[in-house]
This record gives structure tokens, C-alpha cells and sequence, in this order.
């Protein structure tokens, strides 16, 4: 019985060491969610140019009303229900915790500090808008605390819109408030400081994922496709 010997032989240059001929495809960096996070621009002179503005509004309007105003008499805007009023507060806003100036001196230093820290790595807009109203409306009283009667630490800060039976307060005490309510907005609608928002970054992570592996899968199949057929052949 006659068989026949096959002449071809297997090409030197593929099977010298098992080597693989070299892909002309270059491989293409995966997008992930992070590469949005990075082109957002910090935000910190956003914020600090909010702070300044609030400030300076506040400590105009305390300079006229002082200069202006007279502790007992008020100035009615709307009837009775909106009127100016100058008030000498020792308290924090809204005259709360009045015997305690020199403890809410501090507190509000440790606000500004706070603050500041965070809005050095802070990449949102809104976060940066919440965050220099409390910065700016910190600093409006905090400069009460230490420059005016009766002391430093111990400064009365000077209150003066009375709105119906609202305790008397300040445009700083009001950024303080809005920014407050802003952030608590923010926090519970799942937007975060670096500007992404909490489970939309794990929905774009995970669908990159499943598309990458969905590239990947065809190549494997064709690779062991093409080993399945050589073991046939053989």
C-alpha cells in the first residue's frame, strides 16, 4: 500500500521559535470615565472671586447702615413687614448662641479654612458657586468678630434687614444660609465637588467595559477557530 508524502513544508520564518508575525494594528488607548474629570478646570478663583464679592457687599452695607442707621429706630421698606433695623449682635445668625462670640469666632475660622482647602482640588461650577457664598458670608462676620466693639474674638456683628417675624440678619448671614441650602441641593442630587456625578461615572465605566470586551470577543473566536481548523488538518 502505497502512501503519499506531502513536499510542503511549513514556511522557516513562522515557525522559527513559535514567533507571530507583528500586528500593523496599534492598539488604542480606552477611553475612561476619569478623562472627563481631568479636562474640568479647578475652580478655586470661581470661588474666591464669589467670597470676595459677597464680602465686600456685606461690609458696604454695614458701613452705611451704621453710619446712617440709629439702634431702636427702625426704617420701614415695606410697611411694617420689611424694614431696616440696626441690631448690635453677639450672637451667630439670626441672634443664636449669643453668649458664645468667642466660640463662633473661631468656628468661622475653621469655616474659612475649610473651605478654602476644599475649593483647592474643586472642579464643579455649582459646588464652587455654594461654597464661596458660605466662604464670603464667613468672612463678612468673622470680620465683626475681630474688628469691632466691644473686642477682638469678641465683636458684635452688625445686623440690620428685618423681614416680618424673622429675626434680624445680615447679607452675610443670608449667603451663608443660600449657600448652605445649595450645597445640600447638590449633595443629595449625587453631584460631587471634582464635577461628576454619583453613579453616572460607574454606568460610562461599565459600559466601556462591556464594548471593549465586545472587541476583544470576535479575535478570540477567530483564534481559536483558526486553531480548531489546524488540528482538524493535522
Amino acid at each position: 500500500m502505497m502512501v503519499d508524502v506531502s513536499d510542503d513544508r511549513p514556511s522557516e520564518d513562522n515557525t522559527a521559535n513559535g514567533a507571530v508575525p507583528p500586528s500593523d494594528e496599534t492598539e488604542t488607548p480606552t477611553p475612561t470615565a476619569d478623562s472627563g474629570k481631568a479636562a474640568a478646570p479647578l475652580r478655586l478663583p470661581t470661588l474666591l472671586i464669589i467670597a470676595a464679592v459677597l464680602l465686600g457687599l456685606d461690609l458696604l452695607t454695614k458701613t452705611i447702615v451704621v453710619a446712617k442707621l440709629t439702634p431702636g429706630d427702625p426704617v420701614p421698606i415695606i410697611g411694617d413687614f420689611a424694614r431696616l433695623s440696626l441690631v448690635r449682635n453677639p450672637g451667630a445668625a439670626f441672634s443664636m448662641a449669643t453668649g458664645m462670640t468667642w466660640l463662633l469666632t473661631l468656628v468661622a475660622a475653621a469655616v474659612v479654612i475649610g473651605v478654602i482647602r476644599i475649593g483647592r482640588t474643586l472642579r464643579s461650577l455649582w459646588w464652587a458657586i455654594g461654597l464661596g457664598m458660605v466662604l464670603g458670608g464667613a468672612l463678612g462676620n468673622l470680620v465683626d468678630r475681630l474688628f469691632r466693639a466691644p473686642g477682638p474674638l469678641q465683636g458684635h456683628v452688625v445686623d440690620f434687614i428685618a423681614v416680618g417675624w424673622w429675626p434680624v440678619f445680615n447679607l452675610a448671614d443670608s449667603s451663608i444660609v443660600c449657600g448652605a441650602i445649595l450645597l445640600v441641593v447638590l449633595t443629595v442630587f449625587g453631584f460631587e465637588p471634582d464635577g461628576s456625578r454619583t453613579g453616572h461615572g460607574r454606568s460610562e465605566e461599565a459600559a466601556t467595559e462591556t464594548a471593549t470586551t465586545s472587541e476583544d470577543e470576535p479575535s478570540d473566536n477567530g483564534a481559536n477557530g483558526t486553531a480548531s481548523s489546524k488540528g482538524t488538518a493535522a
